[in-house]
């Protein structure tokens, strides 16, 4: 990308998160000398939890670089309304307090959450048609459309004095989709030959040859399977796939089924997409409350816990503890989905506990029942051919899909890659594109109500905690060094006896009588080598009992 310098300073990207993994994608170009740098932020999105980090149910992309540069950053844009793309606006929001640009049926999604969040009124929400433009300082991007797995999705190009950028979005070539609209390819191809000087990519199915199913194959699979059901049918889905939905009402109603819902996302969502023009026949759906009152041959559940999530509806049923709906032996359940990495396990539980009702359970494994919204290589190689990028930057997906893309990139003939982890400033214009700068970044986590560090923060002590249990001791010592009464103990996770049958307890009370009496008089005035000396004992002596060490917690209280 070497040649005349172009007027705008520096065009730079900055990955805050998506970047070397699945989720959390936020994207911040900068426009300018790295003194006098404008600023906007490509998406703003959450990762979800999972057993490394206990009690943690979200987590953040750690933007404190551009909440310093608040002043200086323009907006936020957003290509399309999954969590992993808008979650973490209602969170980050009040430290970067710029507008949001989005579609309408993103906006209508987001005010919902900000209403929740009690920011509604708050946040200046800029609602741009499909295919609309918003101009923003020296930017100027322009909402370009595409086909993924939820309404209005957006490629975005970032056009400035500097380059132009194609930013994908998540994407995947469908012909045939369920809902409106159609990928806009004409406006793409002109795009590419009006000049894209840089293509930042979603990778996700890059490590897949040919060509994502269709919507419409879905369609007609799952009307297909519903035909040849004698009992109920439950499918659980993405509440966000309003595609989906469609798919399923339709494949219900050619067989005479009526749909019933279950689940608060999954009617938040249909009311969202009501709201904007989709799903116009929506009032014909059930709500669970009628699902007892209809014949089990004419009854279609639509439900959310795709995912095994323990508070959905799909979880719930299938322990049997749901409010107004059951399944019984020869009804059968379809996971209209992909289990995200990380849910194995929990969807796993779930899949039991359903083959223990003696109920027909039909996956992606078996069946055509679901599509990923994501392109593999032929679409890739398709999308190359009309972008016609000076350069591939790779972006949503892990390490190895990163690499696959800049690999399979230079095959199809881009001229040149390159690639930026979390917290590294890329050039990508006017010169060539290499790492100029590091900031600090990183995750936050979402504990509760609160927002804490994620490398120091609680998650880290729980999960040592998880692991080796607690000992909590208690000391009350007089002016003489003595301890004035016997000392309290609290075990918390240990197990209750030695390999000998000696209860753990016991063997503590032990040890810190053993302990405290090896300490000279003159240092027992002192709390932190009392402390020290019963703290290393303890977790020495039930180390070699045990063969794991306990945290272990001294507290001194002098009379």
């Amino acid at each position: 990308m070497a040649g005349r310098r172009k007027p705008g300073g520096e065009l730079v990207l900055l990955p805050m998160g998506g970047m070397g993994e699945i989720g959390m994608n936020a994207y911040a170009y900068g426009l300018g000398s790295s003194a006098r740098r404008k600023w906007i932020l490509v998406d703003c999105g959450v990762k979800f939890g999972d057993e490394r980090d206990p009690g943690i149910d979200v987590i953040l992309p750690d933007v404190r670089y551009l909440a310093n540069e608040a002043r200086n950053l323009l907006g936020i844009f957003l290509t399309h309304g999954h969590e992993d793309h808008i979650g973490a606006v209602t969170w980050l929001w009040p430290q970067l307090r710029c507008p949001v640009y989005c579609t309408p049926f993103t906006a209508e999604l987001l005010k919902r959450k900000l209403a929740e969040a009690g920011l509604l009124g708050e946040v200046p929400l800029r609602v741009v048609p499909l295919g609309g433009t918003a101009d923003v300082g020296n930017f100027s991007v322009e909402f370009v459309s595409v086909t993924h797995s939820i309404p209005e999705p957006s490629a975005l190009a970032i056009r400035t004095p500097a380059g132009t950028v194609l930013h994908s979005g998540d994407w995947k070539l469908d012909p045939t989709p369920t809902i409106p609209p159609l990928m806009d390819i004409d406006r793409l191809t002109e795009i590419g030959t009006e000049g894209v000087d840089v293509l930042v990519c979603d990778s996700t199915n890059v490590l897949r040859e040919g060509h994502s199913p269709s919507e419409s194959e879905i369609s007609d699979n799952l009307a297909h399977i519903i035909s040849e059901a004698t009992g109920r049918v439950a499918i659980t889905t993405f509440a966000s796939h309003v595609g989906r939905i469609t798919s399923i009402a339709q494949a219900a109603r050619a067989n005479g089924r009526e749909v019933v819902v279950a689940g608060r996302a999954m009617h938040n969502i249909i009311s969202a997409a009501r709201e904007v023009g989709l799903l116009k026949d929506s009032n014909s759906f059930r709500d669970q409350t009628e699902y007892g009152y209809l014949p089990k041959d004419k009854v279609v559940l639509l439900c959310t816990g795709s995912q095994g999530e323990p508070r959905a509806a799909m979880a719930r049923i299938a322990a049997d503890n749901h409010p107004d709906i059951t399944l019984d032996k020869g009804d059968l359940v379809i996971f209209s989905s992909k289990t995200i990495p990380g849910n194995e396990k929990s969807v796993g539980e779930l899949l039991n506990r359903l083959a223990d009702q003696q109920v027909e359970v039909i996956t992606s494994d078996d069946a055509l029942v679901h599509t990923s919204g994501h392109p593999r290589q032929d679409e890739l190689r398709q999308f190359y051919g009309w972008i016609k990028p000076k350069l591939l930057v790779p972006m949503h997906g892990e390490a190895r899909h990163l690499a696959k893309q800049m690999e399979f990139a230079v095959e199809c003939g881009i001229p040149a890659t390159a690639h930026a982890a979390a917290g590294q400033i890329l050039r990508l214009a006017p010169d060539k594109a290499e790492i100029v700068d590091e900031v600090p970044g990183g995750r936050l986590h979402v504990d509760g109500r609160l927002i804490v560090p994620s490398v120091e923060g609680p998650s880290r002590k729980r999960r040592k905690l998880a692991h080796v249990g607690v000992v909590a001791v208690s000391l009350v010592i007089d002016g003489s060094g003595r301890m004035a009464d016997d000392p309290q103990t609290v075990l918390d996770g240990l197990p209750e006896e030695t390999e000998t049958g000696y209860e753990f307890f016991e063997l503590v009370l032990d040890v810190i009588e053993e302990a405290y009496e090896s300490i000279p008089r003159k240092r027992r005035h002192i709390d932190e080598v009392v402390q020290e000396k019963l703290r290393q004992s303890i977790r020495r002596r039930v180390e070699t009992e045990w063969g794991k060490r306990p945290i272990v917690h001294v507290m001194i209280h002098r009379v």
